[in-house]
């Protein structure tokens, strides 16, 4: 003998999905899951400092996104060593100060310095290798903005020019001059 259902396979299939769904989104498993997607992170090793003014300090998360779960804060000037980024998010060590072990920041919130100290100032090129193209020239110990980086290069910006800056051409130290 067969029983008839009241509650149609169709019907249920398409809640399931729903509950689904919702599940990824707001446990923020679909922005991870975009997140590796969408590019394997960049292996990097360079330092920078953190640039955000927020007096809780620079959030540090579990992933690269705002969904991720908050581990700690890093203050404002406080170094740390970048060992990868994806799209606009760097994973970081060993902070000067605040939050120890590994975790997420958001790039735009890290800065670096140009060295270049008794010079007229650092080259920035179009890739990470000084045989490319000379794209401009950055004052020595002037401050620039950190777009992303891939091995010990950096991607920078400097009134309005974008380039890459050579590892010996860094300061990732907000409060010295790196000499």
């Amino acid at each position: 003998m067969r029983k008839n259902s009241t509650y149609p396979v169709s019907k249920l299939v398409i809640e399931l999905g729903l509950v689904s769904t919702s599940v990824l989104i707001n446990t923020g498993i679909a922005n991870q899951i975009v997140l590796a997607k969408s590019k394997n992170p960049q292996q990097c090793d360079i330092f920078a400092y953190v640039t955000d003014t927020s007096s809780r300090g620079l959030n540090v998360r579990n992933g690269g996104s705002i969904n991720n779960k908050i581990l700690g804060q890093v203050p404002k000037n406080a170094t740390v060593k970048i060992i990868a980024v994806a799209n606009k998010w760097a994973k970081i060590t060993n902070a000067s100060d605040g939050f120890q072990g590994n975790g997420w920041v958001f790039v735009p919130k890290l800065g670096i310095s140009t060295r270049g100290y008794g010079t007229n100032g650092v080259n920035v090129y179009s890739s990470a290798n000084r045989q490319s193209r000379k794209v401009g020239r950055v004052a020595p110990n002037a401050n620039v903005k950190l777009l992303s980086c891939q091995k010990d290069w950096a991607l920078v910006e400097h009134q309005g020019v974008q380039g890459w800056l050579a590892k010996e051409d860094q300061c990732g130290a907000a409060l010295t001059t790196c000499s």
